[in-house]
């Protein structure tokens, strides 16, 4: 499929792991990702989302 990518690609670019990148996916974090049987095909330009929280998860606020 021209103009798109498998996740593991995608993962070697943006320096995070497969997994991460397919839990994004199915999160819907990735626009223009589609899932074929068993690959998710990313849009070669996708663009790596960007946190949005306060803190990391699993991190709990510090207390004073």
């Amino acid at each position: 499929m021209n103009g798109y990518v498998k996740a593991d690609e995608i993962a070697v670019r943006w320096n995070v792991t497969a997994r991460q990148v397919q839990i994004l996916c199915k999160a819907g974090k990735i626009e223009g990702a589609a899932k074929f049987g068993n690959t998710w095909a990313i849009p070669e330009n996708a663009q790596k989302p960007t946190r949005t929280g306060k803190f990391k998860p699993g991190r709990k606020p510090k207390q004073d």
